[in-house]
């Protein structure tokens, strides 16, 4: 089946040159990552003594994920450098804030393309490879094999839809995941959706989530006041967070939030779009129902005008601050078809957790907040604002909620120190 995988490549790659070579002649950042991940510029140096060792992930959720193992990696192989790339530009972004020092090179993932794989691999010159959740690539991974090099797929899940999607193709997906060294899913469901698939069970380690077992420290007070000295949030302002938004629920945070506004005048939100290029977008919406609504790098400057009622972030790197800042949190991609986001980003400082219906991509961890009572499920406009009313007025009752969220957090961690056991093992095979 390769080769007719590696036809298809070529057809559709050729079908959209007429879109891709006109992006790539008039932005020099686009030329920069498509090169790049062509495997024609910009790539690591051939190692000199440092064995190295290549973690890949695909965007934000993933690479937030990455984090505590590449942490952990540092103490466990001491002796290698570790390379770690991204698909996506906010992927790419994100890396650098949240692990630059620990990592000896951040690059773009290079296209399944031959010749582009084997440029990359060659140069990389990894001892082993972890890719993160997801991006499954059947070149990357044939060319991986052929030089004997090991491929771990950690911290992955494999949702009812997607399992759908693989199992009607399962005469290429199955061979496709059988070049894997070790699969380590996130639950049982997950390891039996593997299983189904073909993939041996002596393959197949299941250790966990490792988001849980993302950075636990808390944000000092100092730094919470410094915060809101920076972006100018009144004394006496309370605040909501909504973390990485999309297009469709920033309307339905509105339409909650003029309510909330007219019962509790002193609320104060702060929008975190998931692409933080739409921050002027966001403003935008609320602007046109009368709020005051001012991107990150305005309100940084509005002392003297008044304050603002919606402040949408416009970069990335700080919304782990700002939950920790919130006195509640909402996460987004949620109330729209999604699969929503990380629900432990907030719970991990203690706070009480909003998120919508659509949860399938975090499934497990949203349902286990919800049957300990950290967390609580709107499905519109009006639940929004009703639950997020009765949080701020009912402060114990916010308190318990987030204390039971953070409980959560707390028991559920150690998919690390499995996942590296795992990857010791397979090594040694």
């Amino acid at each position: 089946m390769m080769p007719v995988y590696n036809f298809l490549l070529i057809f559709f790659m050729i079908l959209g040159l007429p879109v891709l070579i006109p992006l790539v002649l008039h932005s020099p950042k686009r030329r920069a990552t498509v090169l790049q991940r062509l495997g024609l510029r910009g790539l690591p140096e051939k190692p000199a003594r440092k064995r190295r060792i290549w973690v890949h992930a695909l965007s934000v959720g993933e690479v937030i994920s990455a984090v505590p193992l590449v942490r952990a990696m540092k103490t466990r192989f001491p002796d290698h450098e570790i390379l770690f790339s991204a698909a996506t530009k906010t992927g790419f972004e994100t890396a650098t804030a949240q692990i630059g020092p620990q990592v000896a090179r951040i690059f773009f993932f290079p296209l399944d393309i031959l010749f582009s794989v084997r440029r990359v691999i060659r140069r990389v010159a990894p001892e082993f490879v972890i890719i993160v959740e997801t991006d499954i690539w059947p070149n990357f991974l044939a060319e991986a094999r052929r030089r004997d090099i090991p491929v771990f797929l950690v911290n992955t899940r494999l949702s009812t839809r997607s399992f759908r999607g693989y199992r009607r193709f399962s005469f290429f997906t199955g061979p496709v995941f059988r070049m894997f060294t070790r699969i380590c899913p996130q639950s049982g469901a997950d390891a039996q959706r593997f299983l189904h698939l073909g993939v041996p069970p002596e393959q197949i380690v299941t250790t966990g989530n490792m988001k849980f077992d993302q950075p636990a420290d808390p944000v000092p007070a100092e730094r919470i006041a410094q915060m809101r000295s920076d972006l100018h949030i009144r004394p006496e302002a309370r605040v909501l967070v909504a973390g990485s938004t999309h297009a469709g629920e920033e309307e339905q945070i509105r339409v909650a939030w003029i309510g909330l506004k007219k019962a509790l005048p002193d609320l104060c939100l702060i929008v975190a779009p998931r692409n933080p290029e739409r921050a002027d977008a966001v403003c935008r919406i609320f602007s046109e129902s009368g709020l005051k609504a001012l991107p990150m790098k305005s309100a940084e400057q509005t002392a003297s005008e008044g304050g603002w009622d919606v402040m949408a972030v416009d970069r990335i790197g700080v919304l782990r601050s700002l939950y920790a800042l919130g006195e509640i949190a909402f996460v987004g991609g949620s109330l729209v078809a999604l699969g929503g986001h990380n629900p432990l980003e907030p719970a991990a400082f203690g706070k009480p957790v909003l998120f919508g219906s659509h949860m399938a991509d975090f499934a497990e961890i949203s349902a286990l907040l919800l049957a300990e009572g950290g967390a609580v499920q709107v499905t519109d406009a009006a639940s929004f604002r009703r639950e997020t009313l009765r949080l701020f007025e009912n402060t114990a009752a916010a308190s318990e909620t987030g204390k039971r969220a953070l409980r959560v957090f707390t028991a559920n961690r150690g998919a690390v120190a499995r996942t590296l056991d795992v990857i010791g093992r397979g090594l040694e095979t």
